[in-house]
């Protein structure tokens, strides 16, 4: 986009408003990502949506090959969170990966075997991708073959498993201590064009 069309589009908002846009834009990141396989509750991917703006996720993986009609999302239940999360969809895991791996992503999955390690155990202040799968089945058998690691998040109680959307809010956030604490959100890291185009987009939503 030219200069002067995008100066004619920042005029657009108040000050404080672009401030605050300017402020998030500086935070999202492309080395962290998350995929989300065969979700089929529409309020459990919204809420795994909020959790990535919240950690400065940029773009969110959704791969859907169940055969089942992909589920919409509800205007108002994912709404905030849709506006500033880009959603890119994917009819197979293995096309998913692929474009992963060209970004030189470590991918590691939530799957419950022998050799899993524990979310604390991980390094994730790399370009990485969690991937969280069906509510029910969890990440396909493709997925948990082809990942770098199998993780799983330590718990003490009797049930043994927890909600795929609080899944990710933990993962994620073990992802932004350890990244917030290296220093990795202490000064952008999206290209100058890439970071204006974004804010841009943004400026208009």
């Amino acid at each position: 986009m030219k200069s002067k069309e995008s100066n004619k589009i920042l005029s657009t908002v108040t000050e404080e408003r672009l401030e605050k846009l300017t402020r998030a834009v500086e935070k999202r990141t492309l080395d962290l990502t998350l995929v989300a396989e065969n979700i089929n509750d529409p309020h459990n991917f919204s809420a795994v949506l909020r959790s990535c703006d919240a950690v400065g996720i940029l773009n969110v993986h959704r791969v859907y090959h169940s055969g089942q009609p992909l589920p919409r999302l509800g205007k108002t239940s994912s709404a905030s969170a849709r506006k500033w999360v880009n959603i890119k969809s994917h009819d197979s895991i293995e096309t998913c990966f692929a474009q992963l791996r060209q970004e030189k992503k470590k991918i590691y999955t939530t799957h419950m075997s022998k050799e899993s390690v524990s979310l604390y155990d991980l390094d994730l202040t790399g370009p990485i991708a969690f991937v969280f799968g069906n509510e029910h089945s969890g990440v396909s058998e493709t997925a948990h073959r082809l990942a770098d690691r199998n993780f799983i998040i330590p718990q003490v109680g009797m049930v043994q498993s927890l909600n795929i959307s609080v899944a990710c809010a933990i993962s994620l956030y073990e992802a932004y201590r350890q990244r917030k604490n290296a220093g990795l959100y202490d000064t952008p890291t999206l290209a100058d064009d890439t970071f204006q185009e974004v804010l841009q987009e943004w400026v208009q939503k």
